[in-house]
């Protein structure tokens, strides 16, 4: 599969994540100082929402049970999650955020 636009970067000031959705898999997109970037949204630990967790710096806290991932490279940075996020590769073409699966 190629990119899909998935966001404006208008979309997401620095310190936003945004959830979308492409070919069925969860997406959080997070703007960090500028920087965009692609991880799974379903927690690995419990499945709840990455997007509903809170954004500090380039980690995001999942708000069910803490856990916290780095959203340039999906790694756990603190548990109880073990498996990191998939992450996706972004492209911006114009003002637009696009997405590679």
């Amino acid at each position: 599969m190629g990119f899909v636009k998935v966001a404006s970067t208008n979309d997401l000031k620095p310190g936003e994540m945004k959830s979308v959705e492409v070919e069925q898999k969860e997406i959080c997109l997070a703007n960090v100082n500028g920087n965009f970037y692609a991880i799974g949204n379903k927690c690995t630990h419990a499945g709840c929402m990455l997007t509903d967790g809170k954004l500090d710096g380039p980690n995001v806290k999942c708000s069910c049970h803490f856990s916290v991932f780095n959203v340039q490279t999906g790694v756990v940075v603190k548990g109880p999650a073990a498996e990191p996020e998939p992450t996706y590769q972004i492209k911006l073409e114009n003002g637009q955020i696009l997405i590679s699966l």
